[in-house]
């Protein structure tokens, strides 16, 4: 609901009264404020992020490092697997 141009203009003259008595209350006042709207904005973010559907884009980095590891282990059963085929190929061409 928007306020009226009497209450906004009511609110800053008491916003100027306040200034000018004590400004570093105002200061805090202000730090205050603006850390609020930075941690919401951040609450805002990542609610988008989570709302998004996970596509191969958006893994999370743990996953990656699972997949890649996988795949390195089954090249290197594959490779060790390949060279003893050969190995006993050799060994039975030798004989």
């Amino acid at each position: 609901m928007a306020w009226s141009q009497d209450e906004e203009r009511m609110l800053l003259q008491i916003e100027r009264h306040l200034i000018d008595e004590d400004p570093r209350l105002a200061a805090r006042l202000e730090s205050f404020n603006e850390r609020v709207q930075r941690k919401e904005n951040g609450r805002r973010r990542r609610e988008v992020r989570k709302d998004r559907g996970r596509s191969f884009g958006h893994l999370r980095r743990s996953t990656v490092i699972i997949v890649f590891s996988w795949l390195l282990i089954a090249t290197l059963i594959a490779t060790l697997f390949i060279l003893v085929l050969r190995h006993e190929a050799a060994v039975a061409f030798s004989l």
